[in-house]
């Protein structure tokens, strides 16, 4: 997500993930998901930038995240607008190939996501429900377990 690797999140990833969206978005109106894209910026920097200077870096995230388990509906709410935003044929399901859109479209680059589906679909049945999906972002968001599947909701762990 962070456009020009510099560490530090700002206004111009947010769009440049809006525009991402845009370009694929299958089941949710186009201009209502880069909204609510561009829309988690503004709340982000208030939450998050501590030193005012328009940026955040992972260490500001992380702040705002330790707290994300007390504020449930948000979390949820969230889930369910990425859930509509991935599930580009609109059946109520993610597929291996629609996640591995999400990968791609939220890292802005190729990204493998053979060996990470499988974590997710925890029944083996090719697709995450809505539920699942609920679940594994609650996970990643409020979560402390490292070895949880919703670990996995934005692909494989970077060290």
């Amino acid at each position: 997500m962070d456009m020009d690797g510099d560490g530090r999140l700002t206004e111009v990833d947010f769009q440049a993930l809006a525009h991402r969206w845009k370009a694929v978005a299958g089941s949710v109106d186009p201009e209502r998901l880069a909204s609510v894209m561009t829309g988690w910026w503004p709340v982000l920097r208030a939450a998050s930038d501590a030193d005012g200077d328009d940026a955040v870096t992972l260490e500001e995230v992380l702040l705002v995240v330790e707290g994300l388990g007390d504020m449930a509906d948000a979390v949820s709410g969230t889930a369910d607008a990425m859930f509509e935003a991935i599930d580009l044929n609109g059946d109520g399901l993610i597929s291996r190939s629609e996640y591995g859109t999400l990968i791609e479209t939220w890292n802005g680059t190729p990204t493998a996501t053979d060996e990470i589906f499988p974590r997710l679909d925890l029944d083996g049945d090719g697709h995450v429900t809505r539920e699942e999906f609920r679940a594994h972002w609650t996970e990643f968001w409020a979560g402390d377990d490292p070895n949880a599947p919703g670990t996995y909701v934005f692909g494989a762990l970077v060290e």
